[in-house]
């Protein structure tokens, strides 16, 4: 822009000295019209070389012969003097992707895509310019993004970089954005794409999470096993407690059979021990005193003693009955009566 300022000086220059020349009678054709051509393009030079534009999305940073005024223009076109120098710095977001070879703790090659997002301090812009200038990318963000991936992704190994890789990430971006605020960069985004490894340790890894799923899978089955034994046992046990409470049950119920039947046959011996007495006091009675209920209750009793468990064959009526029991009582008065006159013997039973 000083050039153009500098012609159209000497274009003015020009035009004044045909102003002042004297000539005959075609002055305005000679120096007039000449001088008026010449002042319009120093004019339109010199308007031109004072004239600056900054891009939208960009901050203009004022120089005077090379030094960095503090102020700055914002977007549009400025009118200033053509001495000063306009250096338009993108003040936008910005993107940059960094194919880097890394190496894990373990030694295992990395290959990565790291993506970062970036945009200059807007405020700072001149601060920029005159400590980095505008190649702040190359001479500043390149050699950070390289630094901080390689020197995180050394601190795991390589199993570890897959398993905390999102850790990985915020790791990086936490050194990145602590680097670059010094040098008035602000990190908008940043991500870590295209992880890979090198073909012998994916295969490692292949075979390691194979032999991991067999482990789990023997694992599961032997704990399938153990819980079907427990619950076998489990159910011997609850089916051995059940016999042995119904063991315990019968062996109760047996137990009450045998007192139930120890009870009948105390009573039935304290019922016949009762019988046998009211008969030893028939017999111990006078025969002259005996009456019909004292012979009909040793007449039951002797039945009983001989019964052989069979009905009778032979049935009488109820007169007959009585007829040969009182047949009975006369013979056996007289029987009684014989005795008593013979002998002093006492029947007992």
């Amino acid at each position: 822009m000083i050039v153009l300022f500098a012609v159209g000086i000497l274009f003015l220059l020009v035009a004044a000295v045909l102003l002042c020349i004297k000539s005959g009678g075609k002055r305005f054709l000679t120096r007039v019209l000449p001088a008026g051509v010449l002042g319009l393009i120093a004019a339109v030079l010199i308007g031109i070389s004072c004239l600056r534009t900054v891009p939208t999305g960009h901050t203009g940073i004022v120089t005077v012969f090379g030094k960095v005024e503090q102020q700055t223009y914002e977007a549009g076109v400025h009118f200033t003097a053509p001495w000063k120098s306009v250096i338009n710095m993108d003040n936008r977001n910005q993107k940059a992707s960094i194919d880097l070879l890394c190496f894990s703790s373990d030694i295992q090659e990395v290959s990565v895509t790291y993506t970062l997002n970036y945009q200059i301090s807007k405020q700072n812009a001149q601060t920029i310019y005159k400590d980095i200038g505008v190649s702040y990318y190359e001479t500043v963000i390149q050699p950070r993004v390289q630094e901080a991936v390689k020197s995180e992704m050394a601190k795991y190994t390589a199993e570890e970089l897959l398993s905390n890789r999102a850790q990985l990430s915020q790791d990086i971006r936490a050194v990145l954005t602590s680097k670059l605020e010094s040098y008035n960069i602000i990190v908008v985004d940043a991500s870590m794409e295209n992880l890979d490894f090198s073909d012998a340790f994916t295969d490692a890894v292949e075979a390691k999470q194979v032999a991991e799923q067999k482990s789990k899978q023997a694992k599961i089955e032997e704990e399938q096993k153990i819980m079907e034994a427990e619950a076998a046992a489990k159910r011997a046990q609850i089916e051995a407690e059940a016999s042995a409470k119904v063991a315990v049950i019968a062996a109760n119920a047996d137990l009450d059979v045998v007192k139930i039947q120890a009870d009948a046959a105390e009573y039935a011996g304290q019922k016949d021990a009762a019988v046998i007495g009211q008969v030893r006091d028939i017999l111990a009675k006078d025969p002259a005193d005996l009456n019909d209920e004292d012979l009909e209750h040793l007449l039951m009793y002797y039945y009983i003693q001989k019964w052989d468990g069979k009905f009778p064959e032979t049935y009488f009526s109820a007169d007959d009955f009585y007829s040969m029991l009182a047949a009975l009582g006369n013979s056996a008065g007289t029987s009684g009566a014989l005795n008593g006159s013979g002998s002093a013997n006492t029947v007992t039973p």
